[in-house]
């Protein structure tokens, strides 16, 4: 479900997950927007750098944390091709996907926004990951990745991809998930609020 944050371009709710781009841009009206949903968490998957340049209107809120998923300058981060650019970060560091799906996992009640520059690669890859770990199937992950504003186009088949080579379960295992995060993940996407539901595992 498409939210109205003025002023960021691509936010949306997944059912107590909601994936949005940089939250620097809020203005007042945006701000307002954020205060109403609740939020109980801020996954901020940016380089220090990013944050440092483009500072969050939340850095100094406890809800906010920020998880960089990538050791700026890394040579096989630069690709222009996604595919290649995606696997190199999931292999390289699985680590700190972990601690941002565990970051979810732990947090208080409330939704969870993870947020990127863009909102479509570092924190496509988390979602997608994120709704791997409960079972929503690869489709309707890819195909909730592909939604994106045009200044950011996406493709479902990137997507499918990655989660086609990757074995979500010993991943989550090597990145350090246990069962008890997965639990956690299960009942706050899966188990509603007054929030949209997540992607079930039975959607088609």
């Amino acid at each position: 479900m498409s939210l109205d944050w003025p002023s960021c371009r691509n936010v949306r709710d997944l059912g107590g997950l909601i994936r949005s781009d940089n939250l620097d841009q809020l203005g007042p009206d945006g701000l307002a927007a954020f205060a109403a949903a609740g939020v109980s968490r801020i996954v901020d998957v940016r380089d220090a750098w990013e944050c440092e340049r483009f500072p969050s209107p939340f850095a100094t809120d406890p809800r906010w944390l920020n998880v960089p998923l990538n050791e700026p300058g890394d040579p096989s981060i630069g690709s222009d091709d996604l595919l290649v650019q995606y696997r190199a970060l999931i292999d390289n560091y699985p680590h700190r996907f972990g601690r941002a799906l565990i970051a979810i996992a732990e947090a208080p009640p409330g939704p969870v926004v993870v947020a990127c520059h863009a909102g479509r690669d570092r924190t496509g890859l988390v979602v997608a990951l994120t709704l791997a770990a409960i079972g929503v199937p690869a489709e309707t992950i890819a195909a909730d990745y592909a939604i994106a504003p045009p200044h950011t186009p996406a493709s479902a088949d990137t997507m499918l991809a990655i989660l086609a080579q990757l074995d979500i379960a010993d991943y989550l295992v090597a990145a350090g998930l246990t069962s008890n995060h997965l639990a956690a993940l299960r009942n706050r996407l899966s188990v509603g609020s007054s929030h949209q539901q997540a992607p079930s595992a039975d959607a088609r």
